[in-house]
């Protein structure tokens, strides 16, 4: 056998002496073992960068949490909506139903599959695009674009007007028995379609398939209120809303948002998606009316800049991060000069690929959302930490906040939703008039935020 190709008995003892001739080596080796990785790369000159203090700041209710789901993007979206209820009825915290949406897009999201599945018919079973579709046809996840399609068919809830569940608090057994259901109806549909079933009867067939989904959402989420009663009382107790709603309705008195003029801005250094143009993901989506997901990419720099501006104006930002990537989780720091792992291990890991590497080679995407609410600035204006409204719940981080370096926003932030008039006339040109450049199903900004 060639040497060069297998791992020799020399070859792990020349690993073994060159390791075990370094000091560092072996203090490396004490402490994570003992500790773990990340508690030895910490870097309290780091953490110590981190201190909660701002130059603008928005504030915000008690906090939320997802506990065991992958709804972040919801929750994140409805903590943007909540803050212009609480400012606008001069509450001292409100929570809308996350369990509401839950249960829009899990019966959306089972439509959206079936209309692919029934769109690829003829395509190989093993081939990747089917295979795609399989995987994950439900998942928790999302992103800003399908939650505006949600909100403006289905409108918002208290929470109190469709609380959690055991199954919206932890998804997992919603999830795994509704993919079944649903990996068995796209068999049913295929096996229709090779033994010659016409169209009309396909479509019926998924119709049947869609209600026994709605019967096991309801079963595991409870019935969506199509109306409810509120009475809304302001800090000092004096009744500042009442009245019976539609969740239509109830959005456009409790939130007033015009939730079109919100976009996705994404941040994606690599070369087949040049900066200053406009993106769309193949087959990523919901409700199949409203359509995919659409993006402009810009700089980081511009992200930063349009997320300052809204900011200014009182309004909160939501945002898409690599949330693992140089995390203390349990202090809620989000900063690559808090952890050093390429000193601990004594060779580039962290620092082995760029951005744009990291997204070619599957090493990084976007994993969670989050809301900012507040920025540190330098002497000359320019951002370099920024505060995070999480909804991992109060005990997570500093009650319930974290921290991101400016740095860390450069490497790992990947999508902020703004209101469009923070663009310039030549960005807001593009993202209106541009046909959008279409991705592969399986390109890292279709990544669901979870």
């Amino acid at each position: 056998m060639d040497q060069l190709r297998s791992v020799t008995a020399d070859d792990l003892a020349a690993s073994r002496d060159e390791f075990y001739a370094e000091r560092a080596n072996i203090v490396a080796k004490n402490a994570v073992s003992s500790a773990g990785i990340r508690a030895a790369a910490r870097t309290p000159e780091g953490v110590a960068a981190n201190a909660m203090n701002w130059d603008i700041e928005v504030t915000q209710g008690d906090r939320t949490n997802q506990e065991r789901s992958g709804r972040c993007w919801m929750f994140a979206s409805l903590n943007t909506f909540r803050f212009r209820t609480i400012k606008k009825f001069n509450l001292k915290t409100y929570e809308f139903s996350q369990a509401y949406p839950l249960f829009y897009d899990k019966l959306e999201k089972s439509n959206w599959f079936l209309e692919n599945i029934l769109d690829t018919l003829d395509e190989p079973l093993s081939g990747r695009l089917v295979s795609y579709l399989l995987v994950d046809p439900i998942g928790d996840g999302g992103q800003w674009d399908m939650f505006r399609a949600l909100v403006k068919k289905y409108g918002v809830v208290p929470k109190e007007a469709m609380p959690e569940t055991a199954c919206s608090r932890n998804t997992h057994d919603m999830d795994k028995y509704l993919t079944r259901y649903l990996r068995g109806c796209a068999l049913r549909l295929r096996r229709s379609h090779e033994a010659g079933v016409d169209t009309d009867e396909l479509l019926e067939m998924k119709k049947q398939m869609m209600g026994d989904v709605y019967h096991l959402l309801v079963t595991c989420l409870g019935e969506p209120p199509a109306s409810f009663d509120v009475r809304l009382r302001d800090k000092d107790e004096k009744v500042v809303l009442e009245g019976t709603f539609t969740p239509q309705e109830f959005f456009d008195v409790a939130v007033g948002m015009v939730l079109d003029d919100y976009v996705s801005l994404i941040s994606a250094p690599t070369a087949d998606k040049p900066f200053g143009h406009t993106y769309t993901v193949a087959r990523l989506g919901n409700v199949v009316e409203a359509g995919g997901v659409h993006y402009l990419n810009l700089e980081p720099t511009r992200l930063k800049e349009a997320a300052i501006a809204q900011l200014s104006d009182d309004l909160p930002v939501w945002f898409g991060c690599d949330v693992d990537q140089s995390y203390l989780r349990e202090e809620g720091i989000m900063d690559r000069a808090a952890l050093d792992l390429d000193t601990l291990f004594g060779f580039p890991v962290e620092g082995c690929m760029d951005k744009a590497e990291r997204l070619d080679y599957g090493e990084s995407l976007m994993t969670h959302a989050m809301v900012l609410e507040g920025v540190k600035l330098d002497a000359e204006g320019r951002p370099t930490l920024w505060k995070v409204e999480n909804s991992w719940g109060k005990d997570h981080g500093r009650d319930g906040f974290n921290t991101l370096s400016d740095p860390w926003f450069d490497e790992y932030v990947y999508q902020v939703v703004v209101d469009k008039k923070y663009l310039t006339d030549e960005e807001r040109a593009v993202l209106e008039t541009e046909e959008p450049t279409v991705l592969e199903p399986w390109d890292p900004m279709g990544s669901l935020a979870r």
